[in-house]
């Protein structure tokens, strides 16, 4: 048999002592260093030691951005309509000792942090306000929850809602709402173009009674039209001339049925 010297298999049981003492963090990554129960340092990225035996222990913290889709919540508006709100949350570890330190489970804490913000936040607006003018509501969870976050060594990137689903009969009255308003819409460009168009036709008629002439050709120009579009009218022609003499004896007639009887 082999007999190896005592202080050679000494000297290899502490190597691998040692080198159960080896870890390695990923770039993303970062060791938090507890040594005797007390927080020691950070270590990290790449190759680092800690003492074996379990005097120190090294705990792994991801520094990578982290989504989470909140599941969907059923709330109240300030105006009492019932609404589902779904929302995203973007957060990341800033800080791993805070992140180990002073929260048990950061990504659970965060979650529930972020629902009871999503709640308090769309209860404190109508919901005109929660539809109109959704960046303002976003600005307002995100700092709703920036600041505890950060006390737990955590920076919230983004906080949105995603979408929000109304019951069925605010669907259907904001639907007539929204066609009433077309509707008022068109009514006033019909009449603004209804308008305009009497004020041309105005200026056109006052423009022809200075000239007879002009009359006769808009009466062919119309004869015309008719023509073209349908040829099966008969069309009967009365010189402008009646009109005028019928015009000036109604005149010659109303003018001596007001004169008094001698």
């Amino acid at each position: 048999m082999l007999a190896f010297p005592i202080e050679l298999v000494v000297a290899f049981l502490v190597l691998i002592v040692l080198m159960t003492g080896i870890r390695v963090a990923q770039e993303y990554e970062r060791g938090v260093v507890f040594r005797l129960g007390r927080y020691r340092d950070t270590r990290g990225p790449g190759l680092y030691w800690i003492l074996p035996l379990g005097l120190d222990r090294s705990v792994t913290v991801d520094l990578r951005t982290r989504t989470i889709s909140a599941e969907q919540q059923e709330t109240i508006t300030r105006d009492s309509v019932t609404v589902k709100i779904n929302a995203v949350l973007w957060y990341r570890t800033e800080d791993a000792a805070k992140s180990v330190i002073a929260v048990r489970d950061s990504q659970a804490a965060v979650y529930q942090l972020a629902l009871t913000s999503l709640r308090n936040i769309i209860g404190q607006h109508d919901l005109d306000e929660m539809l109109q003018h959704r960046d303002k509501i976003n600005d307002l969870l995100m700092q709703s929850i920036a600041k505890s976050a950060t006390a737990w060594g955590l920076q919230v990137e983004r906080f949105e809602m995603k979408d929000a689903e109304l019951p069925v009969a605010m669907q259907e009255v904001m639907a007539m709402q929204a066609q009433a308003i077309r509707e008022k819409r068109a009514r006033l460009i019909k009449a603004e173009a209804e308008f305009e168009a009497s004020l041309k036709l105005s200026a056109a008629a006052a423009q022809i009674a200075t000239n007879p002439a002009a009359l006769e050709l808009r009466r062919f120009q119309m004869i015309s039209e008719v023509g073209a579009e349908n040829n099966s009218t008969t069309v009967i022609m009365v010189p402008s001339e009646f009109s005028q003499a019928a015009r000036t004896l109604s005149d010659y007639l109303k003018e001596h049925e007001q004169k008094p009887t001698t």
